[in-house]
């Protein structure tokens, strides 16, 4: 963290990683994940910086990762990947985004196929450019991988980004905090919901 106080210019946006029914369920195969996220009341949270995102119009995007019924698009070359995409299947409900965070017609909505990042194959990187976006929000999940690779492939493409770390969840819990302080402090800047719900109020 900082003591300079946050400031977001009008080209910033919110981008929610992975917050679907399917990946937050404690009974589903990312229980652990889903339980880290309820113990931070995180969905809870990453709704206070929607609101605030949505009130002073900024660019909302959600990030999904999905799966058709035939598999078709997606290559099984890396364990998360043989695992995650099931039951995420296309216009599922356990492939929707969560009630709170569901998306509104202002909203964009991006779902990949295949990889870890939501730049990759995607046209997320043309929907920010088109909105004149410069710097991201980062909110959702996981620290493990979602999370770190958006972080790291907006960078890639010449965003700023801001980390409400109240705002992402990983497993365990010490890996979360870890990488937040070793990693993602390197690459973003590290703040709070409360931080940035005040700057995009200002």
């Amino acid at each position: 963290m900082t003591d300079r106080p946050l400031e977001l210019p009008a080209t910033t946006a919110l981008l929610i990683m992975e917050c679907q029914k399917g990946v937050l369920d404690a009974s589903g195969k990312f229980a652990a994940l889903a339980e880290r996220a309820a113990e931070k009341n995180l969905i809870v949270t990453i709704a206070r910086v929607l609101d605030a995102s949505r009130m002073a119009r900024r660019t909302v995007v959600h990030c999904l990762a999905v799966a058709r019924p035939d598999g078709g698009g997606k290559v099984a070359n890396a364990p998360l990947l043989r695992m995650s995409r099931e039951g995420l299947v296309l216009g599922s409900e356990r492939a929707a985004v969560v009630d709170r965070l569901a998306p509104v017609a202002e909203d964009f909505v991006v779902a990949r196929l295949h990889g870890v990042s939501p730049f990759h194959g995607t046209e997320l990187d043309s929907i920010l450019r088109s909105r004149g976006v410069t710097t991201i929000v980062a909110a959702g999940v996981s620290v493990n991988v979602g999370i770190t690779g958006l972080v790291i492939e907006a960078v890639n493409h010449g965003y700023e980004v801001v980390l409400p770390t109240d705002a992402v969840a990983g497993v365990p819990a010490e890996y979360e905090s870890l990488q937040i302080k070793s990693a993602l402090r390197m690459l973003a800047r590290l703040t709070t919901v409360d931080e940035v719900c005040v700057a995009l109020r200002g």
